[in-house]
């Protein structure tokens, strides 16, 4: 998973270098384009699929197959609904971004390069939740191999739309969506080939996709609590650059804040990857009712986590004084960027453990808790205390950049003890219905109580419930009533 965040990590760097090749204007303009894109579709897309994943990685604990593909296919709906008022929104950007004094060239610009993304939403669709698909089952190599194919045809694609053809920057923008194209596609044909279908559905739209209305509730409710984690700390990074905006001398202060935002998105990649690891493992773990084992792979997951963040703090510090002049050779930026990379650092301490804190939420099917932490650290500690420090106390950028070392602070302090008071014995339970193969007897969730062993070694205790028959659809009419 690592080598596949650091091959998609490329595929932007790929377009930013020939808007760069176009001019300022182009890179003005494409750069304001991918910042909207972000906040106002590609976070949401994103923060939405990421809510299936505790009902799949569950599923195949539990060994229910059918529902993985079943939520697969409602998630690919639920994001084609939700894309149709962003692309509305998209289609009428450059009117907002007027409304709020941007330049009118470069408001141009953007509004000529997100219509050419337009498509990007309709493929964006099938691809988050086809990655999570495969990753929840642990099918990760060929997700790197699809990658690779993918951005090995950015470049040359790039090049004839945009040098050969002079497209601009329309040529740019298409080519990303492009890629995108060719990855669904190339993920499509080895589940097809491959035959991992089969066992969870096949391509035919499940019989229940439409009548299981407690099936879509409940994907509907983690999608919307997982989108809320996901935007509320991805949007925050996005406010940092518009203040940025306010500082003294922002041109080199919103310069030197894209140079740091593409560092921590590099060192980002390896705690996310553990994340999406320790998230399949741990729902996996939940979805077999072995809850010991989801507990062992939380925890081995944050003390891995940890060490990332020591590297990351190392690394930071180690290139202060010769990272940025890969970027640009000005000196005020290379001197605002030396400031801030140990702070940088200091940062990637928390945020590697709270990173894999997201992942252990939502292998146990808990990204709400995620969404409250993330709401209370990065707006209620981080926003004050940048604010405070940058614009009051006369820190400037250093003081944004302290700002979100206290929000991770927060966070990541929260996070652990949210994780450490984790029943797991219950999260097990609550697995097994989540995955379609147990529903306790009563209305209400409860049921006769029996103590059974569990897998930790101790006494738990679980409710006496209705097995459903995982092969078939998670609505199976056959029912059994046995005690686990």
């Amino acid at each position: 998973m690592i080598m596949t965040g650091l091959i998609l990590y490329v595929r932007p760097m790929i377009s930013m270098l020939f808007l760069g090749r176009l001019g300022e204007l182009a890179l003005a303009g494409g750069s304001l384009a991918i910042g909207f894109a972000n906040i106002t579709g590609y976070s949401v897309l994103s923060g939405l699929a990421t809510g299936m994943e505790p009902v799949c990685g569950q599923a195949v604990g539990a060994r229910n197959l059918p529902l993985v593909g079943a939520t697969m296919q409602r998630m690919v709906l639920l994001l084609l609904a939700v894309s149709v008022p962003v692309a509305f929104l998209w289609a009428h950007m450059e009117s907002l971004l007027l409304l709020c004094g941007q330049d009118a060239a470069i408001a141009a610009a953007a509004q000529r390069y997100i219509l050419l993304c337009l498509p990007d939403l309709l493929f964006q669709s099938f691809l988050h939740p086809l990655r999570i698909y495969l990753r929840t089952q642990s099918i990760n190599f060929p997700l790197t191999a699809c990658a690779v194919l993918a951005v090995a045809m950015h470049l040359p694609v790039n090049y004839i739309l945009v040098s050969v053809l002079g497209f601009g920057v329309e040529g740019v923008a298409l080519a990303s969506a492009l890629a995108n194209l060719n990855l669904v596609l190339l993920l499509l044909a080895y589940i097809y080939f491959s035959g991992v279908h089969r066992a969870t559905g096949g391509f035919t739209l499940s019989e229940k996709l439409f009548k299981d209305v407690t099936g879509w509730m409940r994907l509907a409710r983690l999608a919307v609590e997982s989108c809320a984690s996901v935007c509320l700390e991805w949007w925050w990074y996005e406010i940092m650059i518009l203040l940025c905006g306010l500082l003294a001398n922002p041109k080199a202060t919103v310069a030197s804040m894209g140079v740091l935002i593409q560092t921590t998105s590099l060192l980002y990649i390896f705690p996310s990857s553990l994340s999406f690891g320790v998230s399949t493992r741990v729902s996996n773990e939940l979805g077999a009712n072995r809850p010991g084992a989801a507990r062992a792979a939380a925890r081995a997951g944050l003390a891995l986590s940890a060490l990332q963040g020591l590297a990351s703090f190392l690394f930071a510090v180690s290139v202060r004084g010769v990272w940025a002049r890969m970027f640009t050779s000005d000196a005020s930026i290379l001197a605002l960027t030396a400031s801030v990379l140990p702070i940088l650092g200091l940062c990637e301490l928390g945020n590697c453990p709270q990173t894999t804190g997201c992942g252990v939420l939502r292998g146990s099917a808990r990204p709400k808790d995620g969404a409250r932490i993330n709401l209370g650290a990065f707006y209620g500690v981080g926003t004050p205390v940048a604010v405070a420090l940058a614009f009051w106390a006369g820190q400037g950028f250093r003081g944004l950049w302290l700002g979100l070392l206290a929000a991770q602070g927060a966070c990541v302090a929260v996070m652990l003890v949210v994780i450490s008071r984790t029943d797991w014995a219950k999260q097990a339970e609550l697995a097994q219905v989540l995955a379609g193969v147990a529903a306790p007897l009563g209305g209400d969730g409860g049921g006769e109580r029996a103590d059974v062993n569990g897998d930790d070694g101790g006494k738990d205790t679980a409710p006496r419930v209705k097995v459903a028959a995982p092969h078939g659809d998670e609505d199976s009419s056959l029912l059994i009533t046995v005690q686990v």
